[in-house]
Order: structure tokens, then C-alpha cells, then sequence
């Protein structure tokens, strides 16, 4: 096997025959599998479960995909957690009126207006 600076060969990026010719074939051709995809998912007459199942298909074409994000506590290590079950009334009452404030108006679609939970 040769060792050394690769000389001759196709520049990098540039497509081989035969993938140039098939993208050409399909720009010619009109729809591509992704406008196919996109036309079913979009068509009110179709069926829904095949609806849903373009969309799930044509998905990564047209999103990208998220990247998982990974938490930690102090230095690395696990998120601490408060344990508010076993306070009483009035140590309730008191962070309540501390952390209250910085909840803001509640907009959460909860008819309780109290603060309280269920």
C-alpha cells in the first residue's frame, strides 16, 4: 500500500458518475421521496394513521435533532433535592412567603388561586 500525499482522484466534495447522473435522473423526475413524504402528510384526505406516519418519515429530513443536555449539582456532582414533605404548617407558610414572590402571577392554568397544592 502506498505511503505518502494522495496524487490523482476526484477533488473532495466533488460527486462520482453514477451520483451525479441518479441527482440529475431526480431533479428531472420532479418529486423527490421528501416532497412525497410532505404531500401525503399535508393531504386532509388521506388517512390519519398514514398522515402520521409521513410526518414521522419526513421528520429528520426537515428538523434537526436535539442534543441531549446532561445536569449536574455543585462540582459535578448530583442535584441536591428538598425533601418539603415532612414540614410542617407554619415552615411551609414561611417559604411561601419568601419563594412566593419570585413565582410571579401563577399562569399556569390552575384554578387555585391559594398556592396550595392538591
Amino acid at each position: 500500500m502506498a505511503v505518502g500525499k494522495k496524487t490523482g482522484g476526484r477533488s473532495k466534495g466533488t460527486p462520482n458518475k453514477a451520483t451525479a447522473r441518479r441527482e440529475k435522473e431526480i431533479a428531472k423526475g420532479g418529486d423527490t421521496p421528501l416532497d412525497y413524504m410532505l404531500k401525503v402528510m399535508r393531504n386532509p384526505k388521506a388517512d390519519a394513521s398514514r398522515r402520521d406516519d409521513m410526518a414521522k418519515a419526513a421528520a429528520p429530513y426537515v428538523h434537526p435533532k436535539l442534543a441531549s443536555m446532561q445536569h449536574t449539582g455543585r462540582n459535578g456532582g448530583p442535584i441536591q433535592t428538598v425533601d418539603l414533605t415532612k414540614l410542617s404548617g407554619d415552615e411551609l407558610d414561611q417559604l411561601e412567603s419568601i419563594f412566593g414572590p419570585l413565582a410571579g402571577p401563577g399562569d399556569d392554568d390552575a384554578p387555585d388561586q391559594a398556592g396550595e397544592g392538591a
